[in-house]
């Protein structure tokens, strides 16, 4: 996801990968030598916890931090584009640009100017 960040005036344009994107191969057992006995068998892998839920059928739009909501620069029906700013947050004094990751159509909105929202919250939904 690309984000701009303006600081001291001068803007910033920043790619962040989700930490969920990444899923680690479950690790495979090395065969024990004829002597040695067998090695219990490995522990299942944990699954990363579910992104921000999506409301029938569409894909959320999370929060990537706590913050503010400053503006909402699309309503529902619009189309939107990969990269395309959805909403502005605040968060200790930084205005941040939350883009819709797919193409599609702006199905809710989920929040208004002024809310307070948490980190994984979906502000919107694009169907």
């Amino acid at each position: 996801m690309k984000y701009y960040v303006t600081v001291n005036g001068k803007r910033y344009e920043v790619d962040v990968v989700r930490a969920d994107a990444f899923q680690t191969a479950p690790a495979v057992p090395v065969a024990a030598p004829a002597a040695a006995p067998a090695a219990a068998p490995a522990a299942a892998p944990v699954d990363a916890p579910a992104p921000a839920a999506a409301s029938a059928g569409g894909n959320a739009v999370p929060a990537p931090m706590p913050g503010t909501v400053l503006d909402i620069k699309v309503a529902e029906g619009t189309a939107v584009s990969v990269g395309q700013t959805v909403i502005v947050l605040e968060a200790m004094k930084m205005e941040v640009e939350v883009v819709s990751d797919v193409a599609g159509t702006i199905k809710a909105i989920n929040v208004k100017k002024g809310d307070v929202v948490t980190t994984g919250q979906a502000l919107a939904i694009i169907g």
